[in-house]
């Protein structure tokens, strides 16, 4: 997953204190965020002052031009066709039916996470859909195996938009970020600059609380 943000420097400072995090540079204008030395998500340098300041999750493919392909077909976009990210991998940004934006991810020399499920690193991804049915449909079928299959964990669920957001918020993905203590976690997102959305509430997976940073790229915070 990675965070297109206006000012990096400035995303480094609040993601560096409220998750411990430090950065690298990498491909591109990336800033590669570590916990305990281990990649856990990027920070990427917003270029299109029209762009929404966004986390975007990315599904892991081993051909992204195949899947890109099935999108399209079964009525999804391709935003970005796929392309070579340096030697790490081939990267695609694809909308579902309604339009709710994620990537691809096919792997090379960077597989993704080194670490999940631990405070401070990815811990799940939201769909709020519209029709939840019909994303459904469109994701039991785009990845059938990793939603259902024999050894399926899946860190991927839907809700109805209008559970959380109002009935204006458009289908999206909000990721989540394990924490030990969603109260303390809300004080250190005030402080450092940022708001929250929703404020805490339970859910089949855990307590999540909906927050936006301090250049408003919202995303989740959640104890199991």
């Amino acid at each position: 997953m990675d965070a297109q943000l206006p000012d990096v420097e400035a995303g480094k400072r609040f993601y560096g204190e409220l998750f411990g995090w430090t950065f690298e540079d990498w491909f591109g204008s990336f800033a590669q965020a570590l916990k305990d030395g281990e990649p856990v998500a990027a920070l990427v340098r917003k270029v299109d002052g029209r762009l929404p300041t966004v986390w975007t999750v990315y599904f892991a493919t081993p051909d992204a031009p195949a899947l890109a392909r099935r999108i399209r077909d079964a009525g999804g976009q391709i935003v970005s066709a796929p392309v070579p990210a340096g030697e790490l991998g081939v990267t695609a940004l694809v909308t579902d039916p309604e339009g709710a934006v994620f990537a691809l991810w096919q792997p090379e020399e960077h597989p993704g996470f080194g670490k999940r499920h631990e405070p401070g690193t990815f811990a799940w991804a939201e769909l709020y859909a519209r029709d939840t049915e019909a994303a459904n449909a469109f994701y039991g079928d785009l990845f059938q195996e990793a939603l259902f299959g024999p050894d399926a964990k899946p860190d991927f669920g839907r809700a109805p938009v209008s559970d959380v957001f109002s009935e204006g918020m458009p289908p999206h993905f909000l990721v989540h970020f394990a924490v030990a203590d969603v109260a303390a976690a809300l004080e250190d997102v005030k402080r450092l600059g940022g708001r929250v959305q929703a404020p805490p509430f339970e859910t089949s997976y855990g307590e999540v609380a909906v927050v936006t940073d301090n250049q408003g790229a919202s995303f989740a915070l959640l104890r199991r």
